[in-house]
């Protein structure tokens, strides 16, 4: 299962690096491509992940979440 994720605030390499160990930190994130050209997070899923929980671990690392899509 895989999840996208669409990122508002990063401006840099470091913040794909803080968003992406923030989604690789949650329960059931297998892995996480974040990219700042199209500012979305391509999330791989071994579990269901709350669409709650990963909007909090974005805006815990400083950022703001637009919009979660299935993918």
């Amino acid at each position: 299962m895989k999840k996208v994720v669409h990122v508002e605030g990063m401006g840099c390499m470091n913040c794909v690096k803080h968003v992406k160990e923030a989604l690789e930190a949650l329960d059931g994130v297998a892995s996480a491509e974040v990219s700042l050209d199209t500012n979305t997070a391509e999330i791989s899923l071994t579990q269901d992940v709350a669409d709650t929980a990963i909007v909090s671990a974005v805006e815990d690392a400083g950022y703001e979440v637009s919009k979660i899509e299935a993918a």
